[in-house]
């Protein structure tokens, strides 16, 4: 039984000279879970919203061919009365609150729908339970962190029981373990009650074992369906295990661990703290008894941290850990913190912002201009930085956007825009919040080329970011938080291998040093493996 269905299905948005969508058909069945993969830009997030009835209800634009769930074509009824049907979660969980606290935020959508108390309550705590949020009940939405509240806008979602669950990068915010958390419960919801799920998703490690089937979408042509190997064995995001095994030739190809450890014969116990050398360069930012409280929260316990020019630090750690308010502080954005803070430059206002660039986790916070080019031109004139417009376009390659609404853009674009902006010129310290939100793999692989430079030419680089592939390819350093506190500092090797929570796949495969695609192949061409 097919449970969503397009026919001929075109959105052009009313400012764009192209459509967004063109001539896309498919049909999903009752109980599958699709995965969505494709450029950023590509048109994930727009198929999403026609399907639970955004388009062309909300957005403006041009509509054309059809789209049905469990049989009620979308153009017949409103969003509101499609809620039961399908359930999306949004790119932009910031942009999806509504409540002031987190039982409200997750019960809110029940309410709306008329749901008698006692289901109401029910509900609530069945989600409660399911992700985690037990000991968040009754913080308030605006003191969590985009993490938390990616995972309260999934149990405000699950929480109406739709037939049709729609996620927009669900995964992008969480942790690991959050991360793994929440795609079993939408698991087992498929595998128990039939629930259907489509997720746009760039972190393909965390959803190609579960997929029934992929379907490609990019940039206004129609959709391709494949099963997951084939949509594997072509896709330069793939999972690091299809990857591997697509070099050496294992057969199937493994789309996870499991899979992919009958073929591994040998591993390494070794490990190299120093396979990659921290810095020997000058501090840039010294850290030293930094606490923070927010609210009643205390989020920072004391924390002492050096910051070395011509190196990237990766700071990690569980949703909530302080990843966020520690870079927060070190930009100045939090009153009172810049006393346990001494940067290299003592400068304040306008100056300290010539030496220092801040992209938050949120991009669309930080775009206010009428065009990418005004964007990036205003930074450079308020900063006084020395570099140009045409030279942020080319290192971020955004000449084919220059002239586009940065709000008109998908949420990777923006990002890369942000980044583009904020950076331009040579700032000496870099402070990225989830720099690879909503990013393609060529995207993400141009991010660390760029940081990679900048790092050569001695700027200090801190990312925060869950990504421990990313942490894996580009940091010579990683910080690892904790309730608040610094409980590992060191090179990769040292502090991502045999973590259960922040290892890389082929480090949990191969064990020792190895941490990347590239070491894997490495190790899989030496004596040590082949005996």
């Amino acid at each position: 039984m097919s449970m969503v269905q397009a026919r001929g299905l075109t959105f052009s948005y009313g400012s764009s000279p192209r459509p967004a969508l063109r001539d896309v058909s498919f049909d999903i069945r009752d109980g599958e879970l699709i995965v969505l993969a494709g450029p950023s830009g590509g048109g994930k997030s727009t198929l999403l919203r026609c399907i639970n009835g955004l388009i062309p209800h909300f957005h403006g634009g041009t509509f054309g061919g059809e789209v049905q769930i469990a049989g009620v074509d979308t153009r017949t009824r409103q969003p509101r009365e499609l809620a039961s049907l399908a359930g999306m979660v949004f790119q932009e969980p910031e942009a999806q609150v509504v409540a002031n606290t987190v039982e409200d935020e997750i019960i809110f959508g029940l309410e709306n729908l008329g749901t008698l108390p006692a289901v109401t309550r029910k509900r609530l705590e069945e989600m409660l339970d399911a992700l985690s949020l037990v000991h968040l009940r009754n913080r308030e939405m605006t003191t969590l962190s985009g993490g938390e509240r990616q995972r309260v806008a999934i149990a405000a979602v699950l929480t109406m029981q739709p037939r049709v669950l729609l996620l927009d990068e669900p995964t992008s915010q969480l942790d690991p373990q959050s991360a793994q958390d929440v795609l079993a419960k939408v698991v087992e919801l498929r595998d128990e009650i039939g629930l259907t799920v489509m997720a746009a998703e760039h972190r393909l490690e965390r959803l190609a074992a579960y997929a029934d089937r992929f379907m490609t979408v990019g940039h206004g042509c129609g959709v391709r369906m494949l099963e997951p190997r084939e949509a594997m064995s072509e896709d330069i995001s793939a999972p690091p295990v299809a990857r591997i095994g697509a070099a050496l030739g294992w057969s199937p190809l493994p789309l996870s661990l499991a899979e992919a450890r009958p073929f591994v014969r040998s591993a390494t116990d070794s490990v190299s703290p120093d396979r990659t050398p921290i810095s020997s360069g000058d501090n840039v930012v010294m850290v030293q008894g930094l606490r923070v409280t927010l609210g009643e929260t205390r989020v920072l316990n004391g924390i002492d941290v050096e910051l070395q020019a011509g190196e990237i630090v990766a700071l990690m750690g569980r949703n909530g850990a302080g990843k966020t308010t520690l870079l927060r502080a070190i930009a100045g954005l939090i009153p009172g913190s810049r006393a346990s803070i001494a940067f290299a430059r003592e400068a304040e206002g306008r100056e300290f912002y010539r030496h220092v660039a801040y992209v938050a986790q949120d991009p669309a916070a930080m775009l206010y201009a009428s065009t990418v080019r005004a964007e990036i031109l205003d930074v450079l004139n308020g900063t006084r930085r020395d570099g140009s417009v045409d030279d942020a376009f080319h290192e971020w390659q955004l000449h084919d956007i220059a002239d586009a609404n940065p709000r008109d853009l998908s949420v990777g674009q923006r990002q890369r825009v942000a980044l583009a902006a904020m950076l331009a010129g040579a700032p000496e310290l870099i402070l990225l919040d989830e720099p690879t939100r909503g990013m393609d793999a060529r995207t993400a692989d141009l991010l660390v080329a760029n940081l990679q430079i900048r790092r050569s030419a001695g700027a200090c680089v801190v990312l925060a970011s869950h990504e421990v592939e990313l942490a894996a390819r580009c940091a010579d350093r990683v910080i690892l938080l904790a309730d608040g506190d610094v409980i590992d500092d060191g090179p990769p090797a040292k502090v991502l291998s045999g973590s259960l929570a922040f290892g890389t796949q082929a480090n949990k495969l191969f064990g020792g040093d190895v941490l990347t695609v590239e070491d894997a192949l490495a190790f899989t061409r030496s004596a040590e493996f082949a005996r």
